[in-house]
């Protein structure tokens, strides 16, 4: 299928669950990421999930991942409009988030923190195939960021729904996970 087709298809299927569901699924991707044998993290990226679009519960992923590694640093996306790019922010319990023209909660202020410096990115998708690429949400913020990412750096997603078979336009420009989390399996690419 195309991403366009895809993006459609999985917005209604999330738009579908309970809210009880989702909760349900949300618990049971943080159960198949502890299984996830991961290296020692010194910073992950995150992002704040979009209420209305049910997006997977970010913050029990990071929770645990904080956890795991006390002293862990959290950044998070801020889009800066000036060059259309994405960037890194350092956030801490004192961050204030507003919503940007997107929809999407980015820290007022921090330090920027470069790509090379995270060793782990949650991606947003809405759709993911066997191969490990993604549908997110048709902007490239993400892709045109994890191109600038160390080699070694994980790139996972969450997704309450199992792959597809393929998505039939990918380009060059696209970026895969590594890995990629559902409530029943853990996908390593």
């Amino acid at each position: 299928m195309l991403k366009k087709e895809l993006r459609k298809l999985f917005r209604e299927k999330r738009n579908a669950l309970a809210a009880a569901e989702k909760v349900k699924f949300d618990n049971l991707l943080l159960i198949q990421f502890q299984t996830v044998d991961l290296p020692m993290l010194n910073t992950v990226f995150s992002y704040w999930p979009i209420e209305e679009n049910k997006e997977p519960n970010t913050h029990l992923f990071t929770d645990f991942l904080e956890f795991r590694s006390p002293g862990l640093r959290l950044v998070y996306p801020r889009i800066d409009s000036a060059t259309d790019t994405m960037q890194a922010i350092l956030v801490d319990d004192d961050t204030r988030f507003t919503r940007n023209h997107f929809n999407v909660y980015e820290p007022e202020k921090g330090e920027v923190i470069t790509a090379t410096d995270i060793d782990l990115v949650i991606v947003p998708l809405l759709a993911f195939d066997k191969q490990g690429y993604r549908v997110g949400y048709g902007k490239g913020y993400y892709d045109k960021f994890l191109a600038d990412c160390r080699e070694d750096c994980i790139k996972a997603g969450f997704s309450y729904f199992e792959p597809v078979g393929a998505i039939d336009d990918c380009h060059d420009f696209d970026v895969p996970l590594d890995l990629c989390i559902t409530p029943q399996a853990v996908y390593v690419f």
